[in-house]
């Protein structure tokens, strides 16, 4: 299956980005390489800013840029974004609630051979708790691309989830992005498997999985984790009366935390949760920690009937 790296999707989505914007600036806390920006700093060097490895300095900075009328994207890594520069990205970007977009790569286990100190795996429990902030998490290469020109024409910072990983091109060509909205992408009556980023091709395949074995999956892939679609997924756990939540992150705090607060108010169900186990995870080749830590395949299918078990 054909497929690309988020973060060259990314870096190529700038580009295009700031041919269109001249407003748009790009700073990079010294790991331009990595996460593609150098694309845009090549071709606009003169709205581009590598500020060295001082991530905080960094989001304060786009602040400052934001507040003069620019539309800064800051990149670096997702858990140097949240948690070494989360004072800055709190105080000086969410509180005042500034126009500054946070493109933060290597998410999840996808800088897979750095070990537990690079792994991010609380990024989404730490900025979808920060008022103000919009949070995205993308799933293809075509997503990423059309959710970067979304969310620079957003009036608000956002955080913009990315991989490191190559990704297979998964969702139509043509499918739309649309701030807080989800993407029903297989219909079903037995269940609903909700999943955010990468683990989206394996999702599709344990759908496969389950209707050769008679039971029909409706699979909703989520992009946006705040705001969340609270209409699509009601909708879908009163048709379907179970959930199974997949996502590349601790099963605390993120998608799954998102998903069973919308559904407690409104239309709680049995859910269960695919995701990072609560615990910290070693280095080694990305498709075996995926598989090791939780997000398998048949982690995904035995979540499913787990849930249609107590569903019954």
């Amino acid at each position: 299956m054909k497929a690309k790296a988020l973060r060259d999707a990314f870096g190529e989505a700038l580009v295009e980005l700031g041919r269109e914007n001249e407003d748009v600036v790009v700073l990079d806390a010294d790991v331009a390489g990595s996460t593609r920006t150098k694309m845009f700093g090549d071709v606009y060097p003169d709205r581009f800013f590598n500020v060295g490895i001082a991530e905080a300095n960094m989001m304060n900075i786009a602040a400052g840029l934001a507040a003069c009328g620019k539309i800064p994207f800051v990149s670096t890594f997702s858990f140097l974004a949240c948690l070494r520069a989360g004072d800055q990205l709190r105080t000086s970007i969410a509180y005042p609630r500034l126009n500054v977009k946070v493109g933060a790569g290597y998410g999840g286990l996808s800088d897979s051979f750095d070990g537990p100190t690079h792994h991010s795996l609380c990024d989404i429990a730490v900025v979808r708790s920060m008022p103000n902030m919009t949070v995205v998490v993308v799933s293809d290469p075509n997503q990423t691309k059309k959710a970067v020109k979304v969310v620079a024409a957003y009036d608000g910072p956002v955080y913009l989830r990315l991989s490191r990983a190559e990704v297979p091109y998964v969702l139509p060509e043509d499918a739309p992005f649309v701030l807080g909205k989800g993407n029903l992408l297989r219909e079903g009556s037995d269940l609903t498997l909700v999943v955010a980023g990468v683990p989206l091709a394996r999702t599709l395949e344990a759908a496969d999985r389950l209707a050769k074995e008679g039971l029909q999956a409706r699979v909703i892939e989520m992009p946006t984790i705040k705001p969340i679609d609270r209409e699509i997924l009601v909708q879908a756990a009163r048709e379907t009366g179970a959930v199974v939540t997949i996502e590349e992150h601790n099963i605390m705090g993120g998608l799954g935390s998102a998903v069973a607060e919308a559904l407690a108010q409104e239309a709680p169900v049995p859910m269960e949760f695919v995701g990072i186990k609560d615990t910290f995870c070693e280095s080694g080749p990305y498709d075996a920690l995926l598989d090791r830590y939780g997000l398998s395949v048949d982690d995904i299918v035995a979540a499913a009937k787990a849930v249609l078990g107590r569903k019954s």
